[in-house]
């Protein structure tokens, strides 16, 4: 299959053939379902994301981002796992979004992967150089039918600005706003200020890196359903772990 790409783009077959997946459940604790896997960049034998990261010089950070989210899809093709998947994108390595797409698209056809089955993340952690490029792209990618997620809200670059400006399906608080939650009054009226704004937007707040069962029940009776992080299960390798949920 021939597919058109931009610009710097030219690596990312071998990028995709020196990386892997790990997946992790995010799971909705009010109806006890999974929700979604995200799909985690690992190295062929288990390096963790950031040294991938570092392995790939900054000139083919487009070709890491094409290759994550090819590789992503086939793999969770290959295992099915319920629910949605999530793909996380950099920002800054999009630069025509129409044109970046195709290889997403093209390999979603072959593996017969669902767009509507597709978030896709872009992190707080990366500085946005342009704000206006990033509302294009998320809007593009919401007009193909593929869900949108703000990861580690709260913690980076974009937060409100991005809010007022682009509307996503989902945001992930960042976990410096779940840890201890449940005995930090300050993280609690932040996190019950953030979901009744999420509410009223039309946004499902979800939280990541819930380790306790303290801190489950807390977000829980915030109300946010959405959750992720090792109380539930642990990114598995090139597999689907099995979620252990937690007494009520």
């Amino acid at each position: 299959m021939t597919t058109t790409l931009c610009r710097g783009c030219g690596d990312a077959a071998e990028v995709a053939r020196r990386i892997t997946m790990a997946f992790q459940p995010i799971v909705d604790v009010e109806d006890g379902t999974i929700f979604a896997h995200e799909a985690l960049v690992r190295g062929m034998d288990g390096e963790p994301a950031a040294d991938v990261l570092a392995s790939v010089a900054h000139e083919n950070r487009y070709a890491l981002d094409q290759a994550c989210r090819v590789v992503a899809i086939r793999k969770a093709a290959a295992l099915n796992p319920p629910g949605l998947l999530s793909i996380n994108f950099l920002p800054n390595a999009v630069y025509v979004p129409e044109h970046c797409l195709q290889a997403t698209l093209a390999t979603a056809k072959e593996v017969n992967w669902p767009l509507h089955r597709v978030i896709f993340e872009v992190t707080e952690h990366e500085e946005v150089v342009d704000h206006n490029h990033l509302v294009s792209i998320l809007t593009a990618y919401k007009a193909h039918g593929f869900l949108t997620a703000i990861d580690d809200f709260g913690a980076g670059f974009a937060g409100m600005n991005l809010l007022a400006d682009f509307q996503p399906d989902l945001v992930k608080l960042d976990i410096g706003l779940v840890r201890g939650i449940d005995t930090n009054r300050a993280r609690q009226v932040i996190v019950s200020h953030l979901v009744d704004m999420c509410v009223q937007l039309g946004v499902r707040p979800l939280a990541e890196g819930v380790e306790t069962k303290e801190e489950y029940r807390a977000l829980r009776d915030l109300g946010i359903g959405l959750q992720q992080g090792f109380l539930f299960a642990r990114p598995a390798f090139e597999a689907v772990p099995v979620v252990a949920w937690p007494a009520s």
